[in-house]
């Protein structure tokens, strides 16, 4: 997973997520998946903003592919579904992933595939895109959670995938499961909080956060996404106070930067 972020000011509280996910160095996920089909293989390309090192490593392991097959060419998708995950290219992670688990059929290949399409579908700005990323990850943590009902981590980024569906409740459901089995949960907290301030349900947002913030008070994201629901239910001072903690937590100019236009807005 990647620590770094980009700078980004957010407008939205969805954004808030990216922004602590994304690289500074912005790797644009042009692509392997833009007709729709995340079956048809993804094609070569430069690369553009990934480091040399990783281009050509990446290079390497596509022609190792292409010129073999059985086991050792699912070795190569394991190899090329890491890298891709490195250069922050998410469906072609998710494409090669899918072809190594189909292979090996293994849980830890089913966590990897599974990852990956989830990985695809947080930064899928397409909606048709984002329902089939989700419906594929889906099938993995399904299979997961079968052999193993106890990986909450799993279950709850399970629930998240729900949301792009018509049936978004059974993702608040499993949330709310998760949290029943593990009320401390920072995930199914934070996701859950998340989602009471996009449904304009500020006061059980806060009382989400709060929990979360109890939990772990280094939770920046957490303590951000606090000021946003102060903020948007009126409580200039709390929202204030909450932004300013931000700044303190974390001194990356991304956060410093989200932060302090919160701030400007409170004026």
């Amino acid at each position: 997973m990647f620590k770094s972020r980009i700078i980004l000011l957010v407008a939205s509280v969805v954004l808030i997520v990216v922004l602590f996910m994304l690289p500074k160095v912005v790797v644009k996920n042009d692509d392997q998946l833009a007709t729709g089909d995340s079956t048809a293989m993804p094609q070569v390309d430069p690369h553009g903003a990934a480091p040399v090192t990783l281009q050509q490593a990446i290079a390497r392991m596509r022609s190792g592919h292409g010129a073999s097959s059985g086991e050792k060419s699912a070795i190569f998708a394991d190899s090329l579904a890491d890298l891709y995950w490195e250069a922050g290219k998410f469906d072609s992670a998710a494409w090669f992933a899918n072809e190594a688990a189909t292979f090996f059929n293994t849980m830890e290949s089913w966590i990897k595939a599974g990852d990956s399409y989830y990985q695809a579908y947080t930064f899928s700005l397409d909606q048709l895109k984002q329902n089939e990323l989700a419906e594929r990850a889906r099938q993995y943590f399904s299979m997961i959670l079968k052999s193993n009902p106890g990986n909450l981590e799993v279950k709850t980024k399970m629930a998240m995938t729900y949301l792009s569906t018509a049936n978004p409740m059974q993702g608040i459901t499993l949330l709310r499961e998760v949290l029943a089995e593990d009320p401390k949960n920072e995930s199914a907290l934070f996701n859950l909080g998340m989602l009471s301030i996009q449904s304009g349900q500020y006061d059980r947002a806060i009382e989400r956060l709060k929990e979360l913030t109890e939990v772990n008070p280094k939770h920046v994201q957490g303590q951000l996404l606090l000021g946003v629901a102060y903020k948007n239910k009126g409580n200039k001072k709390a929202a204030r106070e909450q932004f300013e903690k931000v700044k303190q937590l974390d001194p990356d100019p991304a956060v410093q930067a989200t932060a302090d236009s919160y701030l400007k807005d409170l004026k």
